[in-house]
């Protein structure tokens, strides 16, 4: 694990948040190397698997010219949903770094445990918490902005 790449994840994140995007970043790292990149897309472009995981494991199959990513890293700023964890799993994706944890949506240990479903065919190592302040303060942030500018809107329309 180097925090370096959680540090460029958290750049990403906040490209997210400049789109208006909930400010999620990914890096996808092979021999030390990022080789992929992503950030939450689905309100840019509608789409409702544009996730920043999805985006960058995409992106990284692409550069390697396989779907299998099994010398791969992925960071990520927050802990990944259901159908990220999938899409892991499915791309063999050696190890699993994320930021805040995600008691809405987490699938490694905040809301269900993708690690223990029985039977699946591959398993990625998982570490949660890295550089989690920071990558839970963007989250929230953005967040409690929102709250703001929706009571700001209802406001005016009275």
């Amino acid at each position: 694990m180097d925090q370096k790449f959680m540090e460029i994840a958290l750049q990403l994140a906040e490209e997210a948040k400049s789109l208006d995007e909930v400010p999620v970043g990914c890096v996808i790292v092979k021999d030390e190397t990022v080789i992929a990149t992503g950030y939450n897309l689905r309100e840019t472009n509608q789409q409702a698997l544009h996730h920043a995981e999805i985006i960058a494991i995409e992106q990284a199959c692409y550069q390697l010219g396989t779907w299998r990513l099994d010398e791969c890293d992925l960071y990520v700023t927050l802990e990944p949903c259901l159908m990220c964890a999938g899409a892991i799993t499915q791309s063999r994706i050696k190890n699993v770094y994320f930021g805040a944890f995600d008691p809405k949506g987490g699938a490694y240990g905040s809301k269900t445990n993708f690690l223990e479903i029985d039977g699946l065919n591959h398993y990625p190592i998982v570490q949660g918490g890295i550089l989690e302040k920071e990558c839970s303060n963007i989250i929230t942030t953005y967040f409690q902005n929102k709250r703001r500018q929706n009571k700001k809107s209802i406001h005016d329309i009275i």
